[in-house]
């Protein structure tokens, strides 16, 4: 039995409502103005406590089956859970590939039990490998939520346009990665004045770009669903949000590092900084934040890579790309976008919006309903510990931080 006592309330309704809330066996028991404390309970209180719906990241690395030693299902919902997350979306880079029913049934049974609700998203074609279009409609059945290559993005134009096709049947939502392998081949870091300077081949923003419009033609001709997953450049918001006004159903996703930091911070060749999509220019970063300020962009992502230390502990050409997330999302927007996004904002973008484009129910606080809550302090500050950290892999750059923002608990309603 759990007692959150004077914490504001932030759904998308009750915007700054203080209440007191009693959450016994997963269950919200009474939420009132003032609720004594019952015998036993255990009391959750801070100056600027507040609570929202659970919030949710989309396309997480859970590396399980498969490649358990990266991070598997267990100790992904651990990092979830530490992070304020309720629920992951998983992408299906797994071996074998979350490409057939079996594979789907599997992540749902595997995650029963675990303080994070886990919803498979389908491969878009067989073993990830971008040719043949894997049965979308099984996996649908079976519980998919989504269908995407994941960190593979689909190259050939013929497949994505099948698949958008197919998935109308059944009102399925497709997404995808902008990144072309092939212009971008080679490429360590953001083609521009820091690659140069540093000596080291650059992933133009034309990787990107060139493919948001090829998917946005793509979804104009289909009338599918579409959702482009971490956009990193200036010119791909202008595009979605010139596409959102000419009335196409498409959304978008930014991962959080884009939205804080630019391509200066791979000036130490530090690997951890090393992820994809790279880290751009400065007016590229400002233009992610306007676009998330205005609509253009939907939501906020971690980008959840794990790798283990053999992968990222090397030269940084030969270093693989990502970095850990679910455990820092929250305290880096609010360390680092605190004047932009206040905390109605941010509870859209890591909670409300994410569902509502999933098409999954967003988590209701009120007496009687099942407790899926994120309890967190905007104003604690802390510092992530190497020691502290859930997720299996410790591929992050921000050991050492002090963060202004803190996840207290969180309710899975399990």
């Amino acid at each position: 039995m759990q007692l959150l006592k004077n914490v504001r309330v932030y759904d998308g309704v009750n915007e700054g409502l203080k209440r007191d809330i009693l959450i016994q066996n997963g269950v919200i028991a009474l939420m009132a103005e003032q609720i004594p404390a019952p015998d036993g309970a255990e009391v959750i209180s801070s100056e600027h406590l507040c609570v929202s719906p659970g919030w949710l990241d989309v396309g997480v690395q859970v590396a399980d089956p498969g490649y358990e030693h990266r991070e598997d299902l267990t100790t992904a919902a651990a990092a979830g859970a530490a992070g304020g997350f309720t629920a992951m979306a998983c992408f299906p880079n797994t071996e074998p590939a979350l490409h057939t029913k079996s594979e789907i049934l599997y992540v749902k049974s595997k995650s029963a039990g675990l303080p994070v609700h886990c919803y498979p998203i389908g491969a878009i074609s067989q073993h990830v490998e971008g040719k043949d279009l894997a049965e979308l409609y099984d996996m649908h059945a079976a519980g998919a939520v989504a269908f995407s290559d994941g960190k593979k993005a689909i190259q050939d134009a013929g497949l994505l346009l099948r698949a958008l096709q197919y998935s109308r049947a059944f009102n399925g939502l497709i997404i995808n990665t902008p990144h072309h392998k092939t212009i971008a081949a080679g490429g360590q870091m953001h083609e521009g004045l820091m690659s140069t300077s540093l000596g080291l081949k650059g992933i133009p923003a034309l990787a990107e770009e060139i493919m948001v419009q090829r998917d946005l033609s793509l979804l104009e001709y289909s009338e599918g669903r579409l959702h482009i997953h971490l956009i990193s450049t200036a010119k791909s918001v202008s595009l979605i949000r010139a596409a959102k006004k000419a009335g196409l159903p498409v959304t978008c996703s930014v991962a959080v590092a884009n939205l804080c930091f630019t391509d200066e911070k791979l000036v130490n060749f530090d690997s951890n900084w090393k992820i994809l999509p790279p880290l751009r220019e400065t007016a590229d970063m400002y233009a992610l934040r306007e676009g998330l300020a205005d609509g253009t962009i939907d939501f906020i992502c971690s980008n959840h890579t794990p790798w283990h230390e053999e992968a990222k502990n090397l030269e940084f050409p030969y270093a693989e790309s990502g970095m850990i997330g679910l455990e820092t999302a929250y305290a880096l927007c609010r360390t680092y976008l605190h004047k932009e996004l206040t905390v109605t904002q941010l509870v859209e973008k890591l909670c409300l919006a994410p569902r509502r484009i999933l098409g999954l129910p967003v988590p209701k606080i009120a007496q009687g309903e099942r407790a899926e809550l994120t309890v967190f302090d905007p104003e604690s500050e802390w510092v992530l510990e190497a020691g502290n950290i859930r997720s299996k892999s410790k591929n992050t750059p921000f050991v050492g931080e002090k963060f202004t923002g803190k996840v207290l608990r969180t309710f899975s309603g399990k």
